[in-house]
């Protein structure tokens, strides 16, 4: 495709293309409708349902026209007809085997072929033979299938290879004995594979865990952002009276483009779990009592000012709160004289917390990821951590880009990349070896690991390419910010950069990890993300050293942390905690003494602020169930009635707005003085364990969408083992062992994999069982069971 325009006519009216762009990406553009089934604007053209024929002047016959570039002069007739026959006769082939199911098909009434067929489609068929029956195949629990349906447009194929990068879907057969399916029954397990419910134009593929349960014409659209990763996805929810029963992607070119992730597709059924938080509890004599909002907010803010000392409360906040309820959680926990503040429940060290001055980011923006010609990824497997930014990834990998990898486990790519897999303590000096590979000379924090690193080929391949590239990135993903080493990995990756040329980027982790720190909601950041005048309490020393009292707000304990076990310790120890919550979890139940139901993201206004610094806001489109109250009107009643000035808002734009004039001079860069004299936190002898946090234990609503918590991404609570690893630790042929961590203990079921390095064992975090043993980085020992 060149820069040249071509000019032509089509029904008489003349337009204007670049030379070589398809024809129906013209009349598209003029607003001049042709139909389509198997074409897509972000799928290779296959041209293979014929509905888009139309007649080209002096071509003898009709073309279709998703696969008819443009040319000078060309005379192009959609409605003439000899257009209208051929378009009539598609149409026809198309319905021979098509069931007549309309009244019971979840398509009805959003329906491709329906709305085709009624401008094309005949009134009475001609045709008198039995039609094909296609037997429904179960491809998972997202989706649902009917392939008798099926009118063989290849969307779903193309998808799969295209966009999801596996090829799960595919065609068995000729004719009209061709059926799609999966390879040898297996299941639909991308992390984006909801998406070919929106790209079918037929009720062949259907969302499972919406089907029959409304019609498209009884539904209310209205949009919403993402409130898991970092990205902050573009989203429509459709609505029926006051509760969510699906969601749609909404087209945002610079973020999500069409596409959204199963996770923000399907976790809206969270919203309706049977554990939902809905009235002010307090526990009394070691039993919960429902109590009006007036008693408990009440009791709430006369405890927190019973204690007195600031310094002994503590304030642990998820990241994936709205920039209004990050904002005024601080701003009250400040004003009580608590600066104890942290949102990084996962973060495994926080040296270099004290040369930090500015609000870390990606370090690019999205778009521009496509057009990265090199990213090394240290400690990050991208697609199980946020899908959509990984599908850029691999659009920059399509397009040329070379991709490294430096991570404790091989992970699975969905394009060509070269992958440096270690033990958890030996990533610090295979990074350090890059470093050196690059050039940077051994001072600073890392000069006793640059001195001792040894550049092999792979190091001095990955520096290069660095080097290389015209737009190159460093970044550091989820395992790296929860390694122990953190601020060694940071350090070395900086300085890498520096030396490359590259940009560092470090990716957060989730839907408002950047807007906390643009809201005070971190101990050495105040609000508007300048330094603050007396940095507080990091994560894990308030649990280290356990605080009298606690503010927590939309926190699981044992779930949402780096160290599950030390979690909950520290918080049974405090004479008080108060829970600003969505949900009664059993953990929570244990630890806290009053909670308090918060509204989730459909039933509270607020806004987000995403990795690349952009700030959007959803609005609540449902009402909060039972007696559950947006988080900043809490927060708003907390701070009246600890007698602090500045709550009197009326509405969270009002907040909104507070916070945008405190970020007016804020900076977003990676760039900080290194701490001096870092050690390694991690020793590289011994068995170290590993640890991810699974796609779909991220959060408390993931956790609780039932469908999502039947796909392989949902984790296991298993022991990964390498096979010699285990015959060396005398496992081989064991179904269980027993591991031990910081004096914990569990036996879970053994499983061997040749992806996890020797002297390393995978355990995933944030799990029901493993939630109990420690930080997913460590020294563990393995036995028999």
């Amino acid at each position: 495709m060149t820069d040249k325009l071509v000019t032509f006519e089509v029904n008489g009216q003349e337009l204007q293309a670049e030379a070589g762009s398809m024809l129906i990406e013209a009349t598209d553009a003029a607003g001049i409708n042709i139909p389509r089934f198997c074409y897509h604007k972000k799928l290779s053209i296959a041209a293979n349902c014929r509905m888009c024929l139309v007649e080209v002047e002096k071509v003898p016959k009709p073309l279709p026209a998703c696969a008819t570039p443009v040319t000078e002069g060309m005379k192009v007739y959609t409605r003439s007809p000899k257009a209208l026959a051929a378009q009539k006769g598609t149409m026809e082939f198309l319905l021979i085997n098509h069931p007549l199911d309309c009244p019971i098909c979840d398509q009805g009434g959003e329906c491709e072929l329906q709305d085709v067929a009624i401008g094309y489609g005949r009134d009475v068929s001609r045709y008198s033979e039995g039609k094909r029956v296609v037997a429904d195949k179960n491809i998972g629990p997202l989706i649902a299938t009917d392939m008798t349906r099926c009118i063989h447009c290849t969307r779903c194929v193309r998808f799969g290879e295209e966009i999801a990068g596996i090829r799960e879907m595919g065609a068995t057969g000729r004719g009209e004995h061709m059926v799609i399916g999966t390879y040898i029954e297996k299941s639909v397990d991308s992390e984006m594979s909801g998406n070919i419910i929106d790209l079918c134009p037929v009720g062949a593929l259907t969302s499972k865990p919406f089907r029959f349960n409304a019609r498209a014409w009884e539904l209310t659209q209205v949009e919403a952002i993402a409130p898991h990763d970092s990205l902050g996805s573009n989203l429509n929810l459709h609505l029926r009276g006051n509760k969510v029963m699906r969601v749609h992607p909404k087209d945002n070119e610079s973020i999500n483009e069409t596409w959204i992730s199963d996770r923000d597709r399907f976790s809206y059924e969270g919203l309706y779990s049977s554990d939902r938080l809905t009235s002010p509890m307090v526990k009394k004599g070691g039993e919960w009592k429902e109590v009006s909002w007036e008693m408990a907010l009440e009791m709430a803010a006369a405890s927190l000012k019973e204690i007195g000392d600031g310094d002994q409360i503590g304030t642990l906040i998820s990241p994936t709160s709205t920039l209004e309820e990050l904002y005024l959680a601080q701003k009250l926990m400040r004003g009580l004289g608590c600066n104890n503040i942290d949102s990084r429940l996962r973060q495994g060290d926080f040296r270099m917390d004290a040369t930090q001055n500015s609000v870390h980011w990606l370090g690019s923006t999205l778009s521009d990821m496509d057009q990265m010609q090199t990213v090394f990824v240290v400690g990050g497997n991208i697609r199980k951590e946020q899908p959509i930014l990984a599908h850029r990834l691999r659009k920059a990998a399509l397009n040329g880009a070379k991709l490294h990898y430096l991570n404790p486990i091989q992970i699975d790519l969905n394009h060509s990349g070269e992958q440096d897999i270690c033990t958890p303590g030996e990533m610090a000096g295979r990074l350090a070896a890059v470093a050196k590979a690059a050039g940077v000379k051994a001072s600073g924090g890392a000069a006793s690991l640059l001195n001792a690193a040894q550049a092999d080929e792979s190091a001095k391949q990955t520096a290069a390419n660095l080097k290389a590239a015209d737009g190159a990135l460093v970044m550091l993903g989820a395992m790296a910010q929860a390694h122990p080493d953190y601020a060694l990995l940071h350090t070395i990756a900086a300085a890498l950069a520096e030396a490359t040329g590259a940009q560092l980027s470090i990716l957060p982790a989730s839907a408002n990890s950047v807007g906390a720190q643009l809201a005070g909601a971190v101990p050495h950041l105040q609000a508007g993300g300048s330094v603050a005048d007396h940095a507080g309490l990091d994560t894990l020393q308030m649990l280290k050293m356990p605080r009298k009292g606690y503010l927590l707000l939309g926190v699981e304990p044992g779930r949402d942390f780096w160290n599950g076990s030390l979690s909950m310790s520290a918080l049974q120890s405090a004479d008080l905690v108060v829970a600003i919550s969505a949900f009664r979890s059993p953990e929570l139940e244990e630890c806290a003494d009053i909670l308090l139901p918060m509204a989730i993201f459909t039933e509270t206004s607020g806004t987000y602020v995403n990795a690349e610094g952009r700030w959007q806001q959803s609005r609540g489109v449902v009402r909060p169930q039972g007696e559950s109250r947006p988080g900043w009107k809490i927060l708003r009643v907390l701070g009246n009635l600890t007698d602090q000035a500045g709550f009197d808002y009326t509405d969270s734009q009002q907040i909104h707005d507070e916070i945008h004039q405190l970020c007016e001079s804020a900076t977003l860069d990676n760039k900080q003085a290194a701490p001096q004299n870092l050690e390694p936190q991690l020793s590289a002898d011994g068995l170290l364990r590993g640890g991810d946090t699974p796609l779909y234990a991220c959060d408390p609503l993931v956790r609780r969408a039932t469908a999502l918590q039947q796909t392989q991404d949902a984790g296991s609570d298993t022991i990964r083992l390498h096979p010699e690893e285990a015959a060396r630790l005398g496992l081989d042929g064991s179904d269980t062992a027993l591991v031990k961590q910081n004096g914990n203990q569990i036996d879970l079921p053994l499983q061997l994999d040749e992806r996890i390095p020797q002297g390393c064992v995978w355990i995933s975090t944030s799990l029901a069982r493993t939630s109990t043993l420690g930080q997913p980085f460590g020294e563990v020992t393995v036995e028999k069971a």
